[in-house]
């Protein structure tokens, strides 16, 4: 197999989440930020990261508060996702725009988005400038889930959700099952028998 060399080594690693971020200011005027740069960083403490360019009017509201959610869209709320990653705060209510509603946090002030079937709170911990973006990195400090993506022991059940990826340009739907953790060393054991 040939390959060839990726004309913006800037854009490598795909696919990525699409996800809605909230935020709200100490003036207690909330938005919406759609972000692919995102991510789990540590399992204990649990942490996250959001990249963000300076230019974008949810930056100036992150740094103030220290406060994020990334909440984690479904498939129905695909064009929301777009609206959001193609619009600004300056020309208008994004939350009005696209019929989404703020929800409560359990611990931080800024709103989670109501229709989100996961959203993950978030406490800025440091700022790190990488260059086109800076990356907040924040503590999880609480995660609410819908009940019914939930399993009886307590998993997340994410392909019921319909979550969505991003990859050049394009959005996805995630949820077909390729195997569990560990799958490939149990299948091997079995054959060894």
């Amino acid at each position: 197999m040939s390959k060839i060399c990726f004309p913006k080594p800037g854009n490598f690693v795909y696919p990525v989440p699409a996800v809605l971020v909230s935020c709200r200011g100490k003036d207690g005027q909330s938005n919406l930020i759609t972000v692919a740069w995102t991510g789990t960083v540590c399992s204990d403490p649990p942490m996250a990261y959001i990249s963000v360019r300076k230019e974008r009017a949810s930056y100036a509201i992150l740094r103030e508060s220290g406060e994020f959610v990334i909440n984690l869209p479904s498939r129905a709320m695909a064009r929301a996702v777009d609206f959001c990653g193609c619009t600004t705060l300056r020309k208008l209510d994004k939350w009005e725009a696209t019929g989404l509603h703020e929800g409560e946090s359990r611990m931080i002030s800024a709103p989670t988005v109501e229709e989100a079937p996961v959203s993950i709170e978030c406490r800025v911990t440091q700022v790190l400038p990488l260059g086109s973006h800076d990356m907040f990195l924040a503590e999880v400090v609480a995660v609410q889930v819908e009940e019914r993506y939930m399993d009886k022991k307590g998993g997340f059940r994410m392909e019921k959700v319909d979550l969505m990826a991003y990859s050049h340009g394009e959005y996805y739907a995630l949820g077909e099952l390729l195997g569990s953790f560990g799958y490939s060393v149990r299948k091997r054991k079995r054959e060894e028998k």
